[in-house]
């Protein structure tokens, strides 16, 4: 009645197929008033306020002006709260750096943790990231974390990888298959007995196999070009010292270097 009353048509309509909606198979009530269940705790109480003493955040303001903005989240005692903000942050932050139309300003989001945060849309929008001049960092503790079927889409989709110390050869495996191989020269020496057509030539052979206690032999080199991987997963899970990473870096021009073991400590 008060939207007949105040020509709100349109909200009216809206408000119609939501009552067709409602109890239905399809229904996504129930699972929104659980998820707001989940966040209305006193401790996000201030993130959420809307009152004339409120400061709300919107992220439409990144990239409008210079701005920098922390969200930090008790995971300790809200840890199911806190993992579904995360997921919020980062599927907002990838919908509205799409959209902006002003992209003179970086836009950038670093995740401290993105442990169930990435989806098959979070993946898809940081593939375009780069083309609106934004960016996001987000922070693994393994592979694992993410779906197995996002495990190559995700490395593919970022334009910078690092490998910390102390990683699993099954991640190593995925950043090695990532970084791909290279063409490296290697020479192989092997020693061949050496057999001599003359009696005076095996005589001096043989006075010299008696005195060393070894055959005369001679070496014959081979080099060729095989295709070795940059880093070997194993060379990522033990050969990397503690306070060091393994970093590949990618410009926005789609240039990249080659995975580079880089000391943390700025040292």
């Amino acid at each position: 009645a008060a939207l007949e009353a105040a020509g709100h048509h349109a909200m009216l309509r809206e408000l119609e197929a939501r009552a067709r909606q409602a109890g239905g198979p399809g229904d996504p009530a129930p699972v929104l008033a659980d998820r707001v269940a989940l966040l209305d705790r006193p401790a996000f109480a201030g993130f959420f306020a809307t009152g004339p003493d409120a400061r709300p955040f919107e992220l439409r303001s990144l990239g409008q002006y210079p701005l920098r903005v922390r969200v930090d989240l008790p995971e300790r005692g809200h840890a199911e709260a806190s993992r579904l903000l995360t997921r919020l942050l980062l599927a907002q932050f990838t919908a509205i750096t799409a959209a902006r139309t002003d992209t003179a300003l970086f836009a950038g989001l670093v995740l401290d943790d993105a442990t169930h945060a990435v989806t098959a849309e979070t993946v898809r929008g940081i593939r375009r990231l780069r083309s609106v001049n934004a960016g996001a960092v987000l922070t693994l503790r393994t592979v694992d974390d993410v779906p197995e079927a996002l495990h190559t889409p995700l490395l593919g989709a970022v334009g910078c990888t690092a490998a910390f110390s102390g990683i699993t050869t099954w991640d190593g495996k995925r950043f090695a298959e990532a970084w791909g191989k290279e063409w490296v020269e290697t020479r192989e020496v092997a020693q061949h007995t050496v057999f001599a057509d003359q009696p005076f030539t095996r005589a001096l052979h043989a006075l010299r196999k008696l005195v060393t206690g070894k055959a005369v032999t001679t070496d014959a080199v081979t080099v060729r070009q095989v295709e070795k991987e940059r880093w070997s997963a194993s060379e990522l899970a033990y050969a990397v010292p503690a306070g060091h990473a393994v970093i590949r870096l990618t410009t926005v021009d789609g240039e990249y270097a080659p995975p580079l073991l880089v000391e943390l400590g700025g040292r």
